[in-house]
């Protein structure tokens, strides 16, 4: 019933955000006589702070026309190169007849949409043919396209790899270290000589027993009981996925305010006061960050509560437990695929030494084509995003892909001659 009242909740305050939302614009319109009045801007920051806390979020567009590529600006179309009920591969095709290597970028299905990563993938489009991982909705998907497994999200990044290589590497963020992993070792495993040639991986759960924060802390102190019965939902009628079970993206939400509840009530307040003061830039930057923020997404119940049990409950994946369709994940086979993991140093939600353990996992990998990066004065989402990540963090993955690139052109060349 909570995801029923949720939706006419915020059914009933649609006629008062649309109030809200056209008083803002009177008292701010430059043709409007009542902007010029000794009260507009109180009435209008009000006015917006109100449409902002009780609107609905749409998906965000990604917003990338265009790339530099070489020192020259092409335009950059977006395509769909695969589409599967729970997931899109995206394909940011660039207007240029220069190759250059592939990049698969696994965005995170952690209530997000993939939209988050998009200074990853436009920093990346400079020096890579970029593929991304846009996960849907889960509400949106009906009921007939069955469930969605962890098992699921390793079988479609197989998938992907093999649709994607030869030459491709692969940049996990976040939450799709575990099954990128995953699917990696299952492939070398194989003899599959569709193996990406690199895997980076940045700020994942791969072992949630070391340096535990407060997301660890939540997922193993409650039984797994607890969360199929106090947080999945179905889907309510209004949408294509009536019935789904789902771990609703509000309730993700939620949780997000809720670890950082003074943090997010000092932003607002200053956004209200940027309004009253006509501060316009800073008052951009707060809404640009915060439309990306709240657009969240629901996951499908039987993935979420997978990765629950699997990651954070009983670290299958560092015990060497984890069976994906009966076969056993073994890091150890991997050998020709090169390593980097970063972590951030102030990172609260996966714990440094978290995405380090893959090191050690991968213990096959060559010292030579492996790398760790902590990277200092960095939160969780400056790993991917930010000054820093643009300046210090994507520079260093650059060169290591090139490095990974030479070497194997070297050994080809070698082998011929």
């Amino acid at each position: 019933m909570i995801y029923q009242l949720h939706e006419l909740q915020k059914t009933l305050m649609a006629p008062a955000v649309l109030m809200a939302d056209a008083a803002k614009h009177l008292f701010t319109n430059p043709f409007s006589p009542l902007s010029y009045t000794p009260m507009s801007r109180t009435i209008a920051a009000n006015s917006e702070l109100f449409v902002r806390l009780m609107r609905r979020y749409p998906k965000p567009e990604w917003e990338i026309a265009d790339a530099l590529v070489d020192g020259e600006r092409v335009a950059v179309s977006i395509e769909v190169a695969s589409d599967k009920p729970f997931c899109q591969l995206l394909h940011f095709r660039k207007d240029t007849a220069a190759a250059q290597p592939k990049l698969l970028i696994v965005a995170p299905l952690s209530g997000h949409y993939a939209t988050l990563l998009r200074d990853t993938v436009r920093t990346a489009l400079a020096d890579h043919d970029v593929w991304v991982t846009d996960w849907v909705d889960a509400k949106m998907v009906p009921l007939a396209a069955g469930p969605f497994h962890l098992d699921d999200y390793v079988d479609y990044i197989r998938e992907f790899i093999r649709l994607l290589s030869p030459d491709l590497s692969v940049m996990s963020v976040c939450q799709p270290t575990v099954p990128v992993l995953a699917a990696v070792s299952l492939m070398a495993a194989e003899n599959d000589p569709a193996v990406p040639k690199a895997m980076i991986m940045m700020g994942g759960p791969i072992d949630t027993r070391r340096n535990p924060t407060a997301v660890n802390d939540f997922a193993s102190g409650r039984p797994h009981s607890w969360f199929s019965d106090q947080v999945i939902m179905r889907v309510p009628m209004n949408y294509p996925g009536f019935m789904r079970r789902v771990y609703p993206g509000f309730l993700q939400h939620a949780s997000f305010l809720a670890m950082n509840p003074d943090r997010h009530a000092d932003a607002h307040r200053q956004f209200y006061n940027h309004l009253i003061r006509g501060d316009g830039e800073s008052a951009d930057s707060h809404r640009r960050f915060y439309d990306e923020y709240n657009a969240v997404l629901d996951m499908p119940a039987e993935y979420y509560l997978d990765t629950i049990k699997v990651v954070f409950q009983e670290f299958q994946l560092p015990k060497g437990k984890w069976l994906v369709r009966g076969k056993p994940v073994q890091p150890e086979a991997i050998r020709k695929t090169a390593l980097f993991t970063i972590e951030g140093e102030l990172d609260d939600i996966s714990g440094n030494g978290q995405t380090e353990a893959a090191q050690t996992l991968c213990r096959n990998i060559p010292s030579d084509k492996r790398k760790h990066l902590l990277a200092k004065g960095v939160g969780h989402y400056g790993i991917f995003s930010g000054r820093k990540y643009r300046e210090t963090i994507y520079p260093q993955i650059r060169s290591f892909l090139h490095l990974v690139s030479q070497r194997e052109a070297d050994l080809k060349l070698v082998r011929v001659k």
